[in-house]
């Protein structure tokens, strides 16, 4: 294999895992730490990953390019296992919050589908899939549709999310950063998922690791506004998700 097919491959593992390793590549394509950190010095510079202590994350602007089915195979595992542990924490009867975003539609997809449960989304992928569970009442947020990313937004929206209160949020960010908060690239998206923080009870974050230490374009809310941050165990994310726990006490790993 030659350097562009390895890079090639390297940004394409990148986007599919979210997260890499310098040893991890190291050893898949049978080079030397100083050649990986090279690729992924030069990957960096094309917009095409973000390097961090011991390997690379998924780019701004990388990411923020994906389509939606992209974007849900990218780390799908981590996201699953997190959709899972979330799933748990929702009992029969609750309202909950669910904001746009591949993992809450995960966290949606593992929900036991026998209980009774209402959801309030700005979604529309997840209104559509939880609407045709007949034990499910969905309210779907109206407003201004974002089409690519399939989410509405706007003054209507947040008139409509003001009225309503849950039990429990689920909140997909795409950056947990110590000093700058939770992050995302959608500005137009900001002030629902913070009326969605405001107005739930437990409030709970669902990223992978990928999206720590990382701020992206827009601020969300301060880390203190969590009650919860579900995230992946990482190795090469461990020194900050400690740092987080100053601010965040409930960070559960799976």
């Amino acid at each position: 294999m030659d350097t562009y097919e390895r890079r090639k491959r390297i940004a394409e593992l990148v986007n599919e895992k979210g997260r890499v390793t310098v040893k991890e590549l190291g050893e898949m394509f049978e080079i030397s730490e100083v050649t990986v950190r090279m690729d992924l010095t030069e990957l960096e510079a094309q917009g095409l990953l973000t390097r961090v202590h011991g390997g690379a994350v998924s780019s701004y602007r990388a990411y923020y390019n994906m389509s939606l089915q992209q974007r849900m195979s990218s780390g799908i595992d981590n996201k699953k296992e997190i959709a899972k542990y979330a799933a748990s924490m929702i009992k029969d009867g609750d309202t909950i919050m669910l904001n746009s975003g591949t993992t809450t539609l995960l966290v949606l997809r593992a929900i036991p589908q026998n209980i009774n449960l209402s959801i309030v989304t700005n979604s529309l992928d997840i209104a559509l899939e939880a609407g045709a569970n007949p034990n499910f009442r969905v309210v779907l947020l109206g407003g201004a549709i974002n089409a690519k990313y399939h989410f509405s937004y706007g003054a209507d929206a947040n008139a409509q999310l003001a009225r309503y209160n849950a039990d429990k949020l689920f909140l997909s960010v795409d950056g947990i950063d110590y000093e700058n908060g939770f992050t995302t690239y959608y500005d137009l998206e900001t002030d629902v998922d913070a009326l969605m923080l405001k107005n739930s009870v437990a409030k709970i974050i669902v990223a992978d690791s990928s999206k720590i230490a990382r701020r992206a374009f827009a601020t969300i809310a301060a880390l203190e506004e969590a009650d919860y941050i579900i995230t992946n165990k990482d190795v090469y994310a461990e020194s900050d998700i400690e740092k987080l726990k100053k601010k965040v006490g409930n960070i559960i790993t799976v």
